[in-house]
């Protein structure tokens, strides 16, 4: 049961068959083809922040959020100031003159943040005397110093690709080579930075507003710049949130849920593809109108998990060693996905969600008995389409069983 217009037309994509021969091989060499256009510049650091705001996609949930400690931007800042060499700045540029960042986003948010006066100085080795300064608070002559430095960076022009199936192309080759080094991006962050968008941007705002996500899920509700924090102590808890946080998995809960409303449709067998092809789809297709009448079917599902099951949303009821069978204090994806792909069908009758509601203590006994009855079906083994789907019709059972009951 779809809203109008959401149905996508899913098409496998084109196969290139056969090897191409040596001259072939030549002559698309020759004719440029999926070969990068570049060309080298250098920002001052003093004229950071006009650049920025005019000139460059600056979007803090564009790649991974913004992770770097104070500690981290001190030691950038503290780099400019002895002058030694900083990674260049790798751009691609969407428009004439208009550039998106594909690698460099936490030396950027940085730069800008320091000139606008939003944190400290702290942790500095060489320069421990500014420890405590703001760039406004600085010695006239440190400011001037940092001032005349510069950012290098490398863009990628527009005219690299010819059309927007080879910039998708590029662009994914690209960021992927750019960051195969440090910590490795999840499928998310990549996902996030390769196929930003409407729908993109709707998934996004719900993992940071929907505080009955964050309660069900067991996780923190954050605000955008959580690195003031960063360098504290944390618990075992609190490190689980920030990594849920930072690397974009609420993000990716929520696209699941639109996502898997077209499963069957999606010409693809992996989660990271199905998604893929999904989110590049929905991007294009989806009107304004339909973006919000998507955030208000999750946010009424969500809502719905929640007065039925409380703080037992998407947990497991397991064996655990003593033979007995306990609820699982976290939440699982293999839970989330059957009960959202569910409860979304009741999410505008009321007279079957106050009867599932009323029913609520029911349910979660019988919720019970499909956990001890189907074990095998959540024992995270079985993950290809055909298993979400009959995961999904085991919770649409009670549900339709419970409905049905005088």
């Amino acid at each position: 049961m779809l809203l109008n217009n959401e149905e996508l037309k899913f098409l496998e994509e084109d196969k290139e068959e056969g090897k191409l021969t040596e001259i072939e091989i030549n002559e698309k060499y020759q004719r440029g083809e999926m070969r990068i256009v570049t060309e080298q510049g250098r920002y001052p650091l003093k004229n950071i922040k006009s650049i920025l705001s005019s000139d460059i996609k600056l979007n803090p949930e564009y790649q991974r959020r913004r992770v770097w400690s104070n500690i981290q931007k001190s030691k950038l800042i503290e780099s400019f100031i002895m002058n030694i060499p900083v990674p260049p700045v790798f751009l691609y540029e969407i428009d004439f003159s208009k550039y998106e960042v594909m690698d460099g986003l936490q030396r950027l948010s940085t730069l800008y943040d320091f000139y606008d006066d939003r944190f400290k100085l702290t942790g500095l080795e060489l320069w421990s005397e500014l420890n405590g300064m703001k760039y406004s608070e600085l010695p006239e002559k440190i400011q001037k110093g940092i001032d005349r430095r510069y950012i290098s960076t490398i863009v990628i022009l527009n005219e690299t690709a010819k059309s927007k199936s080879e910039e998708h192309i590029l662009k994914k080759f690209v960021f992927e080579r750019l960051n195969t080094g440090g910590t490795r991006l999840t499928e998310q962050e990549t996902r996030n930075a390769l196929y930003d968008g409407k729908m993109n941007q709707l998934c996004i705002k719900i993992a940071k507003e929907n505080n009955t996500l964050h309660n069900l899920w067991k996780i923190r509700p954050f605000v955008d710049d959580i690195t003031d924090s960063i360098d504290e102590e944390v618990n075992e808890e609190q490190d689980r949130d920030k990594k849920i946080y930072v690397r974009m998995e609420d993000v990716e809960l929520v696209l699941r849920f639109f996502a898997y409303r077209q499963l069957e449709e999606i010409p693809a067998t992996k989660l990271k593809d199905v998604l893929d092809i999904y989110i590049k789809q929905a991007n294009e297709y989806y009107s304004d109108q339909l973006i919000d009448e998507l955030e208000d079917l999750f946010n009424k599902t969500i809502d719905l998990v929640d007065c039925i099951y409380g703080d037992k949303a998407f947990l497991m009821y397991t064996k655990r060693k003593n033979g007995n069978f306990q609820w699982y204090p976290k939440p699982s994806k293999l839970v989330y996905d059957p009960i959202l792909g569910v409860l979304y069908e009741y999410a505008y009758d009321n007279h079957k969600k106050i009867k599932l509601i009323s029913k609520k203590e029911e349910i979660i006994k019988r919720t019970e008995e499909l956990f001890i009855t189907n074990s095998s079906d959540f024992n995270g083994r079985n993950n290809n389409k055909s298993d979400v789907i009959r995961r999904k019709e085991l919770f649409r059972n009670i549900f339709e069983n419970i409905l049905g009951e005088e």
